[in-house]
């Protein structure tokens, strides 16, 4: 999901994003860190092996370069927290099966993590609540 809550926001969908934080800022402090030096690859490649799958099976493609080996292309993965879901989450990968999980009255807490699959850099993208319009 390209940041989802442009994709939340327009007319045509049902669901509302309520608030939303990005961590670019803290995404690019990690990335001039390790191009100084500071940090080692090993430092910040360090994606846990159950979010490479995610990433391999659920992921979106981007057109944004790794920062870290300029290899391929960025993945996005998008996780969403909520009632009746498992305490881990739920990995989601489409906005049809994100609709689906935000039934009216069900505040959902979604995280997308950027993740590449040739060196194991991620890095948390975006964290945004959803609901459904029809809630409220």
């Amino acid at each position: 999901m390209t940041y989802l809550p442009k994709a939340a926001v327009n007319g045509s969908s049902s669901l509302r994003v309520l608030g939303n934080v990005d961590y670019r800022l803290a995404r690019n402090v990690v990335v001039n860190e390790y191009r100084k030096g500071h940090l080692s690859r090993l430092d910040i490649c360090d994606a846990h092996p159950e979010l490479l799958r995610a990433a391999l099976d659920a992921g979106e493609n981007t057109q944004e370069d790794c920062p870290i080996c300029e290899e391929v292309k960025l993945r996005l993965v998008s996780y969403v927290f909520g009632p009746r879901l498992p305490p881990s989450g739920r990995c989601v990968g489409s906005k049809k099966e994100l609709a689906k999980l935000a039934n009216p009255g069900r505040d959902l807490a979604c995280y997308v993590i950027e993740v590449c699959l040739s060196c194991s850099w991620n890095h948390l993208a975006q964290a945004f609540s959803l609901t459904s319009k029809g809630s409220g």
